[in-house]
């Protein structure tokens, strides 16, 4: 791991905590050259899940445009990033298989946006759904509000 300050190579890790429900680890580290003192994440690497896409296409599985995604429908709301990390991590261990369609990965994510933020969920529901109307929109609406 390079130093953010001076670059070097060399460190100590001071710290290891299991953090967000033991999906990743936080580190405290000590560049041994500067003494600046650091943070670092580790998290599973799920690149070995291929989502298939609407039109048959094959992507290998990335966390971070997931939670582009996920940030972008969440924007101007009151949503943490705690809160999206632990909903990206539930997606992240709820995919048991090799190949996942992206319905399903847009359904796991609705699922728990539901629960956290239900401007947020219509917004990614949109996009997801593909909304061309207004109606379409409310049909969404309405079918939250019977839940």
């Amino acid at each position: 791991m390079k130093c953010p300050k001076c670059g070097a190579d060399e460190d100590k890790v001071l710290d290891s905590r299991a953090v967000r429900d033991g999906a990743a680890i936080r580190r405290r580290r000590e560049c041994v050259t500067c003494g600046c003192r650091f943070t670092t994440h580790e998290e599973i690497d799920r690149d070995e899940v291929i989502v298939v896409k609407r039109d048959g296409r094959r992507q290998t599985f990335d966390r971070k445009k997931l939670e582009a995604g996920v940030r972008v429908a969440c924007a101007g709301r009151k949503v943490s990033d705690e809160q999206i990390r632990s909903l990206l991590d539930g997606v992240v261990s709820a995919i048991d298989t090799d190949e996942i369609a992206s319905e399903k990965l847009g359904e796991l994510v609705m699922d728990r946006l539901h629960k956290i933020d239900e401007v947020a969920y219509i917004r990614f529901a949109s996009v997801y759904r593909r909304f061309t109307d207004v109606n379409q929109f409310l049909s969404a609406i309405t079918d939250m509000v019977r839940k």
